[in-house]
């Protein structure tokens, strides 16, 4: 009676173990076809977030894949153009708990006015005829309306200001031109706040730095070799933007102190274009202020002397928004247009001092001329 009782228990282990084996296969098999079917619709997945990245790459726009949540779009607060989402940085103050701009300057320039209010800088008072835009309630009100297009303009002034100035500090005789310019373009990317943003802020146009004869316009290419020298006369003329607002101001760099007159030429000139242009001024009569100063000035180079000309065919210009030459031309000698400056418009009064003719050509290289430049921009 033991042993059949032994073998009815035995017999029925065998049937639990034989089911369980084959339950084990079964979940084996059904284990694998669930692998490959989640295997399957992976693939395929990614195949679809791929063909959406390169989509969103085409575009410009960020891809699916890499959208934030709900959670993180809702949390993120509205950043001003250019602004940056990454770790705070560390921003010195002074005494007074004032925000502070390193040496050399690595603070955005947003995070040193965080009350978003830019210097102002120079104004011109109306005069003559427009005097009365002075003190008109109207007018007034009319120009406080443009409050956010002048602080994009101020704000993109203050980058500019601060590069110039750093730009004054650093840049040396044997230096490469490449190496200048890139410092400044990239100190501009980093006090606007680039990143990647280029038409929300960032470099106006590329950094011109021309030599000597070459009167306006040159940047050098990758690789190129030239090297500032201690005689020479440099225009470095530097752009930033913020919402296409450009800014576009230059300024002569020399080491020689035999070119001050030059400069001082240059520099004159372009301030009593400043104070004559205004709304309703005709062109020629800017033109014509500029070209009295300018020529009122001489330079005594290697024992001659030289009156100092405005470059007839190189001009200031009127500047439109992501466009920095509009349809206006602004002259730095008589006889020019009589359009007359409108209220508005944006300019950029430009005026180049030679030694040479006054008169510029493509490629001359015939005769040793030396250029000075000085530019500013101003809004009417």
């Amino acid at each position: 009676m033991v042993n059949n009782e032994l073998e009815r228990a035995l017999g029925v282990l065998q049937v639990v173990a034989k089911e369980n084996k084959h339950a084990g296969k079964k979940g084996v098999r059904v284990k694998k076809a669930s692998e490959k079917k989640a295997e399957k619709n992976k693939k395929n997945s990614k195949k679809v977030d791929n063909d959406d990245d390169v989509f969103a790459e085409f575009m410009n726009i960020p891809a699916a894949s890499s959208a934030p949540s709900p959670s993180e779009s809702s949390s993120s607060s509205k950043e001003s153009p250019g602004s940056s989402s990454s770790t705070p940085l560390h921003v010195p103050v002074d005494e007074n708990g004032r925000p502070q701009q390193t040496d050399p300057p690595t603070i955005p320039v947003r995070l040193l006015f965080p009350d978003g209010v830019y210097p102002v800088g120079e104004i011109q008072e109306y005069i003559a005829e427009n005097s009365y835009r002075t003190t008109s309630a109207e007018l007034r009100e009319k120009e406080r309306l443009e409050h956010d297009l002048y602080e994009d303009v101020r704000q993109a002034a203050e980058v500019h200001r601060q590069v110039r100035q750093y730009a004054q500090r650093f840049v040396k005789p044997g230096m490469l031109m490449t190496e200048i310019v890139e410092r400044v373009e990239d100190c501009v990317r980093t006090l606007i706040e680039e990143n990647g943003l280029r038409l929300q802020a960032g470099v106006g146009f590329p950094t011109g730095c021309s030599l000597n004869h070459v009167a306006a316009h040159w940047t050098p290419n990758s690789g190129d070799k030239t090297v500032l020298h201690y005689d020479d006369v440099m225009k470095l003329d530097i752009g930033t933007h913020i919402n296409g607002r450009i800014i576009d101001s230059a300024f002569t760099v020399t080491f020689n102190p035999r070119y001050d007159p030059l400069k001082e030429a240059v520099r004159d000139a372009t301030n009593t274009g400043v104070r004559t242009a205004g709304i309703d001024v005709r062109l020629c009569d800017v033109g014509a202020a500029i070209q009295e100063v300018m020529e009122s000035y001489e330079i005594e180079l290697d024992g001659k002397t030289y009156q100092i000309k405005p470059l007839r065919n190189l001009c200031g210009h009127s500047i439109w928004p992501y466009r920095i030459h509009g349809d206006k031309s602004v002259p730095s000698v008589r006889g020019g247009p009589t359009t007359r400056m409108e209220e508005g418009e944006f300019f950029a009064i430009e005026t180049f001092g030679s030694t040479g003719r006054g008169f510029v050509v493509v490629y001359y290289h015939l005769l040793t001329m030396y250029h000075a430049s000085s530019h500013v921009h101003f809004y009417i």
